[in-house]
């Protein structure tokens, strides 16, 4: 995903989500995977450093945000593709 950052963004900026943050994620899976592209991260005791994106926005940029991202996958047929997914926020404090 790192190799991806300028990608998100530029995502992100179609979709009109102009704030995001950007963390370091290490990912780890416990159980072996039969294939490990159908998992998010790695199988067994390896582990992939990886970041993550993360904005909140309204629905439909959000909305908007996960179709780009589906649509650049689709035409870039990558080996580990981008993932994007929403997360409602019920209860928050200004």
């Amino acid at each position: 995903m790192k190799e991806y950052q300028d990608e998100v963004a530029k995502i992100f900026h179609q979709a009109h989500v102009y704030v995001f943050s950007v963390t370091d994620i290490m990912g780890f899976k416990e159980n072996d995977a039969v294939n490990m592209l159908d998992e998010w991260f790695a199988a067994g005791k390896e582990r992939f450093d990886s970041i993550l994106l993360f904005s909140f926005t309204a629905n439909e940029h959000a909305d908007q945000v996960v179709e780009l991202v589906n649509s650049h996958n689709t035409k870039e047929a990558m080996q580990f593709p981008i993932r994007a997914f929403v997360m409602p926020v019920d209860t928050f404090s200004n």
